[in-house]
């Protein structure tokens, strides 16, 4: 909708109450309470609830409710943890199902997203996928094995990189330069670093020795960083929070 991809007044959006469904009629979309009758009138369909309201189910009491999926119908589930299987489980034989894991910048349109397709999906409904999500930032198809991963590195990764963001920050004050100057500034910097690695394509160890001239100031910097152990800690938080993803998957 905010890329201009698809109109507001074809998107069909449907929850229990108004609630959850204030932002999508400011947004000009449609709503409704019934999720039959979002089968009924759109193809595509995207799955964000939570995922506790798939797994155990019977497949006659599935999300979304009965009608039975049609056949030309693309089934999109956002839902943590839900595996394909289970999705392919859940819904009629035949049903072409693909699993997303987005994170919290897509709201901003710079988001990571990743997915994988079932059994059933092909080629053309990746596509059709890729080519609406891109506008939410970088959309890559991978296995599904790489989906808990994703969600240990970007999922769960802004949280990383928010926490340096208010360490940078909070180093500048300690040394004289006022807070939200500081923190535009360490804004700015993650940006731009950010930017210089997707642009160039150089690996970030390349663009690290750019940096760094002999006897200055960030090679200076960068010790203290390294016996800090910064690398390794950040290696074992995309690790833990890998593990509880797959953890929460086989509950």
């Amino acid at each position: 909708v905010f890329s201009g991809k698809v109109k507001a007044a074809n998107v069909l959006a449907s929850a229990p109450s108004d609630r959850n469904l204030g932002a999508f009629k400011e947004l000009g979309c449609k709503t409704t309470h019934c999720n039959s009758e979002v089968l009924q009138h759109c193809t595509v369909v995207f799955l964000a609830t939570k995922p506790s309201l798939y797994r155990g189910l019977p497949r006659h009491q599935a999300v979304p409710a009965p009608p039975a999926v049609p056949r030309d119908h693309v089934i999109v589930s956002v839902a943590a943890g839900v595996t394909l299987q289970i999705l392919e489980e859940l819904l009629p034989a035949g049903t072409k199902v693909l699993r997303v894991m987005p994170n919290l910048p897509c709201v901003v349109q710079e988001g990571a997203v990743v997915f994988a397709r079932g059994s059933c999906a092909g080629e053309q409904e990746a596509a059709l996928l890729k080519s609406l999500l891109s506008s939410c930032g970088l959309c890559e198809e991978t296995p599904e094995s790489y989906i808990d991963i994703h969600t240990g590195l970007s999922g769960s990764g802004v949280a990383y990189v928010y926490l340096f963001a208010e360490a940078l920050a909070d180093g500048a004050v300690k040394m004289g330069m006022p807070s939200a100057l500081a923190n535009r500034i360490a804004a700015q910097t993650l940006l731009g670093a950010a930017k210089m690695i997707l642009d160039t394509g150089e690996h970030p160890a390349k663009l690290r020795t750019d940096v760094c001239t002999p006897g200055g100031t960030t090679i200076h910097a960068l010790h203290e960083l390294e016996k800090g152990a910064l690398r390794a800690t950040v290696m074992n938080a995309v690790e833990a929070a890998t593990v509880r993803a797959r953890e929460l998957g086989k509950r």
